[in-house]
């Protein structure tokens, strides 16, 4: 909503006549005073929602900092006391010396 120049004036003499040029100081002390807590009121409005809103992220980036954490600790090869769940002691054949073995081969 856009007031011309003219607007404005017309608005200002109606509120001299209306009220008279005593009280005009008193109604703009009061319109400011207005206009300040209103601002106040959706600034403190404004901290409140952003609070609320960022609040979530940071949970969830902290359940993912947790996950990855907990990713990069895991091991299926060993016990929560970090012993092999496996023990595997039989020598592993070296295969390439052996003519038998032809590799993999797809039928």
């Amino acid at each position: 909503m856009e007031l011309s120049l003219g607007e404005m004036l017309m608005i200002a003499l109606a509120i001299v006549v209306l009220f008279g040029p005593d009280k005009l100081p008193e109604i703009a002390r009061g319109l400011g005073e207005g206009v300040r807590k209103m601002r106040g009121a959706v600034d403190d409005i404004k901290t409140e929602i952003m609070k609320e809103a960022d609040n979530p992220v940071s949970e969830i980036k902290k359940e993912i900092e947790k996950v990855k954490q907990s990713a990069q600790d895991y091991n299926p090869l060993v016990d929560k006391n970090n012993q092999p769940l496996v023990a595997d002691n039989t020598p592993k054949p070296d295969l390439s010396n052996d003519d038998a073995h032809e590799g993999p081969v797809s039928r």
